[in-house]
Protein backbone atom coordinates (compact mmCIF):
# COMPACT_ATOMS: atom_id res chain seq x y z
CA UNK A 1 0.00 0.00 0.00
CA UNK A 2 1.04 3.33 -0.46
CA UNK A 3 1.62 6.07 2.36
CA UNK A 4 2.59 9.48 1.86
CA UNK A 5 5.11 10.61 4.94
CA UNK A 6 6.34 14.05 5.78
CA UNK A 7 8.60 14.87 7.60
CA UNK A 8 9.03 17.76 9.92
CA UNK A 9 11.73 19.85 11.55
CA UNK A 10 15.45 18.19 12.39
CA UNK A 11 13.85 14.59 11.24
CA UNK A 12 14.18 15.85 7.57
CA UNK A 13 17.63 16.32 8.09
CA UNK A 14 19.65 13.39 5.62
CA UNK A 15 16.03 12.21 4.62
CA UNK A 16 13.54 13.80 3.39
CA UNK A 17 10.43 16.69 3.31
CA UNK A 18 7.83 14.61 1.94
CA UNK A 19 8.10 11.04 0.61
CA UNK A 20 5.47 8.72 -1.12
CA UNK A 21 6.28 4.77 0.15
CA UNK A 22 5.48 1.58 0.17
CA UNK A 23 4.40 -0.40 3.09
CA UNK A 24 2.48 -3.63 3.13
CA UNK A 25 -0.91 -3.90 4.86
CA UNK A 26 -0.85 -4.16 8.61
CA UNK A 27 2.07 -1.47 8.65
CA UNK A 28 1.48 0.67 11.81
CA UNK A 29 3.09 3.71 12.41
CA UNK A 30 5.58 2.34 14.73
CA UNK A 31 6.79 0.58 11.57
CA UNK A 32 7.32 3.18 9.58
CA UNK A 33 9.34 5.19 12.30
CA UNK A 34 11.34 1.64 12.85
CA UNK A 35 12.15 2.03 8.83
CA UNK A 36 13.01 5.77 8.62
CA UNK A 37 15.47 4.78 11.66
CA UNK A 38 13.53 7.12 14.01
CA UNK A 39 13.66 6.74 17.95
CA UNK A 40 10.23 7.01 19.04
CA UNK A 41 11.45 8.79 21.98
CA UNK A 42 12.38 11.56 19.16
CA UNK A 43 8.75 11.90 18.49
CA UNK A 44 6.50 14.69 19.72
CA UNK A 45 3.20 14.62 17.21
CA UNK A 46 2.08 12.45 14.92
CA UNK A 47 -0.72 13.03 12.35
CA UNK A 48 -2.58 10.42 9.78
CA UNK A 49 -4.86 12.41 7.44
CA UNK A 50 -4.38 15.76 9.52
CA UNK A 51 -5.68 14.26 13.11
CA UNK A 52 -3.63 13.06 16.28
CA UNK A 53 -2.66 9.91 15.79
CA UNK A 54 -0.78 7.05 18.04
CA UNK A 55 2.55 4.88 16.84
CA UNK A 56 0.64 1.69 17.50
CA UNK A 57 -2.01 3.29 14.81
CA UNK A 58 -2.70 0.92 11.74
CA UNK A 59 -2.05 2.71 8.24
CA UNK A 60 -4.37 2.17 5.25
CA UNK A 61 -3.92 3.08 1.63
CA UNK A 62 -3.56 6.72 0.43
CA UNK A 63 -2.76 7.98 4.20
CA UNK A 64 -0.90 10.94 4.96
CA UNK A 65 1.39 10.37 8.05
CA UNK A 66 3.04 13.80 9.49
CA UNK A 67 5.91 12.81 12.24
CA UNK A 68 6.90 15.69 14.01
CA UNK A 69 9.74 15.80 16.60
CA UNK A 70 9.93 17.07 20.56
CA UNK A 71 10.22 20.70 20.53
CA UNK A 72 12.04 22.48 22.88
CA UNK A 73 13.00 25.48 24.05
CA UNK A 74 14.02 27.75 27.22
Amino acid sequence: MQVQVRLYATFRNDRFNEQMRDYPPGTTIKNVLDDLKIEESLVGTLFVDFKYATSDQELHEGANLGIFPVVGGG
